[in-house]
């Protein structure tokens, strides 16, 4: 079990330096944003996946293992989809069979039997990486301020995090030494909100991917971020002679406390940095979206806008794709051209449901199966 101490007061101690009266700024000089079609594939592979796997989880959730057609109509704004179900479903013939059940009976939707192979698989890895989520979810946590963050927003980090979709019972409660359910205020209205806390401080857990790697160096907190362009990219002088004096300045690690740093200092900025790049390489697949990144800010005590303009200065680290109607802020350097460099096995897996998905099944051969404006009838 990792070692654990007391919950501090502040769960991120103040790093005292001569760097605090450090006050540039940035530079005034925009910064283009360049298309890579690599990290845009990444991004575009995955379109219906987080959709196909919802609807997955919920017809599996039903007793009789299928799902009315008029129930998921309903869940389509809650799993974000852009077309009817039975068109989604249709889509999918390889992962999704649409029948009815007895002639005058409304239609449901079931998996085939690939599929429903493939989740047993699925459920297999969730079981096997139970700790690697518990040691994910609780660097969130002691990312957050006070060490809680509300349950809406974990559940909305959920996919990218890797947590399995019943979380709240299938994890929360096996490990009690680890987290708690308490009540915060919620930021609009200030009425209570159930959150998730962490029990205690995790001190073997409170170090940071880039500090994990620099541990051999003499001089550990002066680390500097991996940087990549994409081919047609090039930094105006300017940029790039600020970007190269940022680079120096000291590392505080996302775990400390860095809200003492002058506003808009470049100390800030790259502590803010340090903070994203955490966050991101927290994720299974080192993306989220950026709408995701915005709101963890506003509770982090960051503000949307100081998140906003480390991605926008930070074209080498952080690059942000408009595919499949979002934005998607992927991590540069855990990506080599559209291959993940270390790949988490739920992401095996996630790619496994993305072949499925864009197969075609087999032509029907059986008599005894007709089809109905696109219902299989049995």
């Amino acid at each position: 079990m990792a070692a654990a101490v007391a919950l501090p007061l502040c769960l991120r101690t103040k790093l005292p330096g001569p760097w605090l009266n450090q006050s540039r700024t940035f530079v005034d000089a925009k910064v283009k944003w360049v298309r890579d079609p690599y990290l845009d594939f990444v991004v575009e592979r995955e379109k219906d996946l987080f959709q196909a796997i919802s609807f997955k989880n919920q017809i599996l959730s039903d007793p009789s293992k299928s799902l009315p057609l008029s129930l998921a109509s309903i869940l389509k704004p809650h799993f974000h989809l852009s077309i009817p179900s039975s068109k989604f479903f249709q889509k999918y013939p390889s992962f999704f069979t649409l029948f009815q059940p007895s002639p005058g009976l409304p239609p449901r939707v079931k998996l085939t039997r690939r599929a429903l192979s493939l989740h047993y698989e699925e459920s297999a890895a969730f079981d096997s990486l139970r700790k690697d989520a518990v040691r994910r979810l609780s660097r969130l946590l002691m990312i957050a301020g006070g060490g809680r963050l509300p349950l809406r927003l974990v559940e909305q980090l959920r996919w990218d995090f890797g947590l399995p979709h019943d979380f709240v019972a299938s994890l929360l409660s096996d490990f009690p030494d680890y987290f708690h359910v308490c009540e915060v205020p919620n930021t609009s209205d200030g009425k209570p909100e159930l959150a998730l806390e962490i029990v205690s401080w995790r001190k073997d857990l409170a170090v940071s991917e880039l500090e994990k790697r620099s541990s051999s160096s003499s001089d550990s907190k002066r680390i500097a971020f991996p940087m990549s362009f994409p081919r047609g990219f090039d930094l105006v002088k300017k940029v790039k002679d600020w970007v190269e004096k940022w680079q120096l300045l000291p590392y505080i690690s996302p775990y400390e406390n860095g809200f003492h740093l002058p506003p808009g200092s470049d100390q800030a900025e790259k502590w803010t940095v340090a903070v994203l790049h955490e966050l991101l390489w927290l994720t299974v697949s080192k993306k989220t979206e950026r709408e995701n990144l915005l709101v963890l800010g506003e509770w982090l005590g960051f503000g949307s806008r100081m998140f906003k303009k480390a991605l926008v200065h930070h074209p080498g680290i952080f690059y942000v794709s408009n595919k499949i109607r979002t934005q998607t802020v992927v991590l540069r350097e855990a990506y080599r051209k559209d291959f993940l460099v270390e790949k988490h096995p739920l992401m095996a897996m996630r790619y496994r449901h993305i072949h499925l998905l864009n197969q075609m099944p087999k032509t029907l051969t059986k008599p005894s199966v007709s089809v109905d404006h696109g219902i299989r009838r049995i």
